[in-house]
């Protein structure tokens, strides 16, 4: 098998009652309740994933409630969309000694951490598990998280040039221990070569460091970076610092126009290659198409409107709650997530969503386009949209903890394993060798 030209696969998961689909939780086959105080059911989802082949395993996070809605938190409160939102990054040290392949991947706001303090903790975890973390990086565009901290939002752009001068200050943090640096002489007493250790002195328009790299190197340098803005700055952005940029789009139609774009603005900055393009999609499984399909209408109709147009409302900073639901939906004017809304302003059929449409389509997962049918035909869906795109693979989100991973993994995984485009073993022990960077 070619390992360079393989689907690759992260699952896309939230530390919180659940993953994207909300009132999941209320399934009686869902475990996400009892995995928010079991550190076990993590590990063995962790372990699943990895008896997949899958790259990694990706924490969303949202640090903040979502409270754009009627501007409240009540009704995230009471259907727990993404509430309460425990910190993801706890959970990797216990994934990372419970593996030894998967990528451990997690969201950390740029808003509320010090470059320091991301560095000093993702790059701890990146040498205690040998090179196998990621970093989500986000610039911040939750309100709720700006006031549970008491910041002021800067404006969209402006914190794009923020994080800009951010990563600045990471790569020099990152490289600040020279690679002959550590001697570690017993018998001399001498630890580290002073000479070779970089002292990081910057003061600039958002910040000010003067020290020393925290943390040991690990075997891939840093962590793997992950980026997720779409609009056009936020795009630039990914470009010029990302491994792997995800991307949402609501169909395969939205897939292929962004790549349009996403290759065109590659080609305009110069560079011979860009960032790998994963995009989101959720998959539900049946025996038979029909079963699949009633599945699917199962959880839609568990789906709260409310529920739905608050987690809508937070991400795209709007309250949907002034709108009428049956008025197609418009692009306008954000603070927030630009580029979410953007693709969500596109066409269902042949004319626009409607409040009410997007809303539970938001509800069920983000806007991610659903693959359903027996397990052949949603390897079909998955092969015709890797070809047709172009992209370097999938952000998985699942529907029922754990059953619909490990439906995925022992029923699909086979089926792309036999076709020669998903691989039978992992190709590195880090991270970064894993995804072919």
């Amino acid at each position: 098998m070619n390992l360079d030209k393989h689907i690759h696969l992260v699952s896309f998961l939230i530390n919180s009652p659940i993953n994207h689909t909300v009132l999941s939780w209320a399934d009686d086959k869902d475990n996400r309740l009892d995995a928010l105080h079991d550190l076990k059911k993590w590990q063995s989802l962790a372990q699943t994933l990895e008896r997949g082949i899958f790259d990694g395993i990706f924490f969303a996070d949202t640090p903040g409630v979502y409270d754009r809605y009627k501007e409240s938190p009540d009704d995230a409160i009471r259907y727990g969309v993404c509430w309460p939102a425990h910190d993801p990054v706890v959970l990797l040290s216990a994934l990372a000694a419970a593996t030894t392949n998967l990528g451990l991947a997690t969201t950390m706001s740029m808003a509320t951490h010090h470059p320091f303090t991301i560095v000093r903790q993702l790059s701890t975890l990146d040498y205690l598990s040998n090179g196998r973390i990621g970093w989500n990086i986000v610039t911040g565009h939750l309100r709720g998280e700006h006031r549970a901290l008491g910041l002021d939002q800067m404006d969209h752009d402006e914190r794009y040039d923020r994080a800009d001068e951010y990563m600045e200050v990471c790569y020099k943090l990152w490289g600040s221990i020279g690679p002959d640096a550590i001697l570690a002489n017993r018998k001399s007493g001498i630890f580290a070569d002073p000479g070779k250790v970089a002292k990081v002195k910057h003061e600039g328009k958002y910040f000010r460091c003067e020290t020393v790299g925290p943390t040991l190197n690990s075997p891939q340098g840093h962590p793997v970076l992950f980026q997720a803005g779409s609009s056009g700055r936020g795009q630039l952005f990914g470009l010029k610092h990302a491994d792997v940029i995800f991307a949402i789009q609501p169909s395969l139609e939205g897939m292929k126009t962004y790549m349009t774009e996403y290759n065109a603005a590659i080609a305009a900055s110069g560079a011979e290659k860009g960032p790998g393009m994963s995009f989101g999609i959720q998959v539900i499984l049946g025996g038979t198409e029909e079963e699949a399909k009633s599945k699917l209408a199962g959880i839609v109709e568990r789906i709260p409107l409310d529920g739905a147009l608050a987690r809508l409302s937070g991400s795209l900073g709007i309250d949907f709650s002034k709108l009428d639901l049956d008025q197609p939906i418009q692009e306008m004017e954000t603070q927030a997530s630009r580029g979410l809304m953007k693709s969500m302003s596109g066409i269902v059929g042949d004319r626009p969503f409607t409040v009410r449409e997007l809303g539970i389509k938001w509800g069920l997962a983000i806007g991610k386009p659903q693959l359903v049918g027996t397990p052949e035909q949603v390897a079909d869906q998955m092969e015709h949209m890797w070809r047709e795109t172009g992209c370097f693979g999938f952000n998985l989100t699942p529907t029922i903890m754990p059953s619909s991973v490990e439906d995925f993994v022992d029923q699909v995984i086979p089926i792309l394993q036999e076709r020669g485009i998903y691989p039978t073993e992992y190709r590195g022990t880090t991270f970064r060798e894993n995804l072919g960077l």
